[in-house]
């Protein structure tokens, strides 16, 4: 009976230490959560087997439990802090050279904008979006409207 309890402790520690790993370092579904899902089938099983109900019950409730508490102890410590990657991005495009473009200006595509593509408007090169549909290269083109980083522009008719 004692090695009963002992191949259940085993199996269970094992399911939640892979199912932690698999939450916390593996990215995606990977070998540790389908290990881990498996290996916490099979302790469950195995208790309800050979501990009967009751330790099949306690098996249970003792896994969740642990993995419960482990995982909130795992969120709320810095240790996952240590070994994450914390970069911020503080930089930013800069697009003063769209202040030269207001609506209604004309200029050409120098890119086909499928939809998206490459504009010169006021001899100032930007990004610009077609309204509608493609514009081929070389096609003139008027302003409809500027955003914060690109134009949105519609082909002269």
């Amino acid at each position: 009976m004692s090695i009963d309890i002992i191949i259940t402790i085993i199996l269970s520690s094992l399911s939640i230490l892979l199912i932690l790993t698999e939450i916390f370092l593996l990215p995606g579904i990977t070998f540790a959560g389908i290990a881990g899902a498996i290996f916490s089938a099979g302790s469950i099983y195995y208790a309800y087997s050979h501990l009967g109900t009751l330790g099949g019950n306690i098996t249970v409730a003792a896994s969740v439990i642990t993995l419960g508490v482990l995982f909130i102890w795992l969120v709320r410590s810095r240790t996952i802090d240590k070994i994450s990657l914390n970069t911020d991005i503080d930089s930013k495009v800069e697009t003063d050279h769209l202040d030269q473009i207001k609506e209604g200006d004309e200029g050409i595509a120098i890119s086909r904008l499928n939809p998206v593509g490459k504009v010169k408007i006021n001899n100032v090169f930007a990004e610009a979006k077609a309204l509608t549909g493609f514009i081929d290269d070389g096609a003139t083109v008027i302003v409809v409207k500027k955003l914060s980083n690109q134009v949105l522009v519609k082909i002269k008719s």
